[in-house]
């Protein structure tokens, strides 16, 4: 396992080393985008109003309030939200959009996996349970777009610093650390069974 710092707009190059288990923390910007976003992209052909080509983009729908000199926003909490309901979108919204770093929570598949190998892009995930500290590394939100969604689905775009930790769950050769620990703890799981029957015989 390795640890890595990536600033956006991020290339192939930068991050066609990095291995599923690695550690990224995100320097630049992020834009939230979530399932609306994905769907007008995808089923409704509409353009992202922001450029995430080379960039980033979280899988959330954060808390903000407005600045009390009312001069913009700022993000009270920012935890992500569960990939999955954003798979079958994603392999298409990749290629349309050209990002290069997805961030969310929980695992993603083959859709995700395709997108991330043909397209070389990477999906992480943010420990779920850290929504304020997560919104402690936000340094401003540069700008807002689709307010008319509402505040979760808006497109918060986001300067960061240290972002993170994002732990690598599929990189840009398509593995995917989710499913290969699925396997791996399955072929486990029964020959441990059976040791802790053989202690609490009566909760078999």
């Amino acid at each position: 396992m390795k640890t890595h710092v990536l600033t956006t707009p991020v290339s192939e190059k930068d991050i066609e080393g990095i291995e599923i288990g690695d550690i990224v923390y995100l320097n630049g910007y992020i834009t939230t985008c979530r399932d609306v976003a994905h769907r007008r992209v995808v089923e409704e052909n509409m353009e992202l109003p922001v450029n995430v080509c080379g960039g980033a983009i979280l899988h959330a729908g954060p808390i903000v309030r407005r600045k009390t000199d009312d001069s913009g926003y700022e993000m009270v909490s920012v935890g992500p939200t569960t990939s999955m309901r954003m798979e079958k979108f994603e392999k298409e919204f990749v290629q349309r959009t050209g990002v290069r770093i997805i961030v969310g929570k929980g695992g993603m598949k083959r859709n995700t996996e395709e997108a991330c190998r043909e397209y070389k892009a990477l999906h992480c995930v943010f420990p779920a349970g850290c929504a304020v500290i997560a919104a402690t590394e936000v340094e401003e939100i540069a700008q807002v777009n689709w307010m008319e969604l509402g505040m979760p689905e808006s497109l918060w775009t986001c300067k960061v610093k240290n972002f993170g930790p994002l732990i690598v769950s599929i990189d840009t050769k398509g593995n995917n650390f989710f499913e290969q620990n699925k396997i791996e703890f399955n072929c486990k799981k029964d020959s441990e069974l059976e040791k802790m029957y053989g202690q609490l015989h009566f909760i078999k």
